[in-house]
């Protein structure tokens, strides 16, 4: 069903919070592909299910996933649902163990900072690319809603460079910034699934919980 990249393993970038990915030089990420012919995201999720537990602990054998399994844009469109004033979850499989979901950013759209209720999350974009900004939480205090984040990077995903967040740090937001003018599409695996998180805002020091809703279930409206 998959094809192994002959160089899964030339990945050496480490940040806080720190993700996996493949080396590359931002400046040429554009022209960028995959050399992994891809695949439909109905076998996707056919090679999701087969994965065993284990797979979902450490982050490295779902970002190697990932990179050698590229879903295929095309078969993507039953479950990608656009909105101009904000960007849209839409879940495409769910069990105990994980869920998957794909994220359509319209230019300029950005999600909160946030965490992910201590699971798993990998990342992928088989459409367009995304920013990913690091946060490093030196205080929390949820009760009192404040807290305080240090910025740490910035990093670029993009069709052949799958991100896996590190648990132990996994404060970010993702961007689809103006600058890169082109709608992006993310594939998101979370483990276990979660229907809330804590959301921050650096600039003023306060945090919170909120609930997490889909726009779409399965290709169809909520």
């Amino acid at each position: 069903m998959r094809e192994r990249s002959r160089n899964m393993w030339s990945w050496t970038l480490v940040f806080a919070p720190r993700f996996s990915t493949g080396l590359y030089s931002v400046s040429g990420v554009s022209e960028m592909t995959t050399a992994v012919k891809p695949v439909s995201i109905q076998n996707f999720v056919e090679g999701l299910r087969q994965l065993p537990e284990s797979a979902f602990g450490p982050t490295e054998p779902m970002r190697r996933f990932l990179q050698d399994t590229p879903v295929s844009a095309d078969s993507l469109a039953p479950y990608l649902n656009w909105d101009r004033q904000h960007y849209t979850r839409n879940l495409i499989d769910r069990t105990p163990l994980y869920e998957l979901m794909a994220i359509c950013w319209e230019i300029g759209q950005a999600s909160s900072v946030h965490n992910h209720r201590d699971q798993n999350c990998w990342m992928a974009v088989p459409i367009g690319r995304l920013q990913v900004e690091n946060f490093h939480l030196v205080h929390q205090d949820l009760d009192g809603g404040t807290c305080r984040l240090e910025p740490t990077n910035i990093v670029e995903m993009n069709i052949a460079q799958p991100c896996a967040v590190d648990p132990a740090d996994p404060v970010h937001r993702v961007v689809n910034p103006r600058d890169f003018n082109q709608r992006a599409v993310s594939l998101h695996v979370y483990s276990r699934p979660f229907d809330t998180c804590v959301v921050y805002s650096p600039e003023q020091g306060t945090c919170g919980e909120i609930q997490l809703h889909f726009n779409t279930e399965y290709g169809k409206p909520k």
